[in-house]
């Protein structure tokens, strides 16, 4: 019996001598160096007791060693759960809590704070750090270089990611086998990749896109990438020239617009650039083009379906848009309220169905029903509007989500904590246009009668409790906050009134 999604990612490897990983120094990782170390760390998740179905959470920094722990994982039968670097230890305490993992593995310098985090999962707790060194690379060392693969079937679940609500406590999507290897075959052939691709790959692992959509692509077709541990403006354009395709965010493309090294004949050579996690803007997409010659590919995805659709790779990739349903997706847009199905033009929920879409959130069957029609469709939470030519564009988000380069940001998270801070009254949290993160995070905030409320007090406060990702970029202060009839916030005034904050 095969292990699915690890035996789909490595079918068509032309040549196990083929380099898999470049790296900025210049060091390499041939595909053969894979299948020996990713055999390693399944033996040692393997001797941690890990078994079929158990979780692995892995909050470490993007490094070839932090790679063969996922594909380890796959290989052993585990459930690979990444968590954001980000993360405070207040918020792992809660993921590792509720995922209950069987091997928790963490940086280092933070096993002290989080032991207690692992022991009262029963967890046994591993370490890796950013050069790749640590309790878990020793174990491994010791282990032999090849590993009789666990079985797993196509919906069995290989990831759990964490993605948080507006209100309640974050969901753990659960993503099968198939749910992954379906997705990325489908990308390998709609976006061309072949075995002759070298992928520039500054994307962090602990996400979809880079580890899904990027990783999974790329060894699906054989190719190689130019791995980067993150986004550097020079290292990008010093290894630019040996690439063919790039995957990123639009913060990626803004800062690469910013240079004047970024040239026409620098990326002439190249096939395809693709953005995602965020909305692109037209003015991006537009003076990329202007300044390259190559039109962005925009596509639209999320935690829980992988990719819905995407810009045609042969045809017009509109700005503004992510393109058509992908082969094999069923997307439409339904009113909100009473879910009939929506002619073009008009804007409601975007409801999508296919191998792509979770098997549900993990351990909450309730919350998962409420997301699933009758007929399987899974309501997204999007707002979007199909045109006359089928190319879809997203234009909201119904839950008020805000995606600040590439990360989801939840307000009532955010809020729930300003609330309690003293001095503090009420406070709402919203989205603006960033010019280098797409959206940024800004909190309005409204005094106790008398109190006296100073931004950096505020931010130095939410600094120990909150991801850096997730905190306001700017604080305002008014006497009171918008509300309309109902009592309800008017967030659509605020954004209006702070819509240029970073212009």
């Amino acid at each position: 019996m095969s292990n699915h999604l690890f035996d789909a990612l490595t079918a068509f490897i032309p040549d196990r001598d083929k380099t898999f990983l470049e790296l900025a120094s210049g060091a390499t990782l041939s595909y053969r160096d894979m299948f020996a170390r990713s055999a390693q760390y399944a033996g040692a998740l393997h001797k941690l007791g890990v078994k079929a179905g158990d979780r692995v959470a892995v909050q470490v920094d993007k490094t070839p060693e932090a790679l063969m722990v996922y594909l380890g994982t796959i290989r052993a039968g585990g459930v690979f759960l990444p968590l954001n670097t980000a993360y405070t230890p207040n918020e792992i305490a809660y993921f590792v809590g509720d995922a209950e993992p069987a091997v928790f593995v963490c940086d280092p310098a933070r096993a002290d704070a989080l032991a207690g985090t692992a022991q009262k999962a029963g967890a046994r707790l591993q370490t890796l750090d950013a050069d790749g060194e640590g309790s878990l690379r020793q174990l491994a060392d010791e282990m032999p270089t090849d590993f009789d693969n666990r079985p797993r079937q196509d919906d069995d679940l290989a990831a759990i990611l964490y993605t948080s609500g507006t209100t309640g406590r974050s969901k753990g999507a659960m993503l099968s086998h198939d749910n992954l290897a379906s997705n990325s075959a489908t990308m390998v052939k709609v976006w061309r990749f072949t075995e002759d691709d070298v992928l520039l790959h500054a994307l962090p692992i602990f996400h979809t896109h880079g580890l899904f959509v990027a990783t999974n692509c790329l060894m699906m077709a054989g190719g190689s990438m130019q791995f980067l541990p993150k986004f550097d403006l020079d290292q990008v354009l010093a290894m630019l020239p040996k690439a063919t395709a790039m995957m990123g965010v639009p913060t990626f493309y803004s800062r690469l617009l910013g240079s004047d090294r970024f040239t026409k004949d620098l990326v002439g050579h190249m096939r395809v650039f693709i953005s995602g996690s965020a909305p692109l803007s037209a003015e991006v997409h537009k003076e990329f083009s202007a300044r390259t010659g190559h039109a962005i590919l925009e596509r639209y995805g999320m935690t829980e379906t992988n990719m819905n659709t995407s810009n045609p790779y042969d045809g017009e990739r509109r700005p503004g848009t992510v393109g058509f349903p992908l082969p094999g997706v069923g997307l439409r847009i339904v009113d909100q309220k009473t879910g009939r199905e929506l002619p073009a033009g008009d804007v409601g929920i975007i409801e999508v169905k296919g191998p792509n879409v979770f098997q549900g959130y993990w351990r909450m069957p309730e919350k998962t029903a409420q997301e699933f029609r009758a007929d399987g469709y899974f309501i997204t939470g999007d707002m979007g509007r199909l045109d006359e030519d089928g190319y879809v564009s997203i234009v909201g988000r119904s839950k008020d989500l805000i995606i600040s380069g590439g990360f989801n940001v939840y307000p009532a998270e955010v809020e729930a904590l300003l609330d309690e801070l003293p001095g503090v009254a009420e406070s709402a949290v919203i989205g603006v246009p960033h010019p280098d993160f797409g959206e940024a995070v800004v909190a309005v905030l409204a005094p106790r009668n008398g109190a006296s409320l100073d931004q950096d007090a505020i931010l130095t406060a939410l600094g120990g409790t909150l991801a850096r990702f997730k905190q306001p970029k700017k604080v305002h202060v008014l006497e009171a906050l918008p509300r309309n009839a109902m009592g309800k916030i008017q967030k659509n005034a605020l954004r209006d009134q702070y819509e240029s904050d970073f212009a």
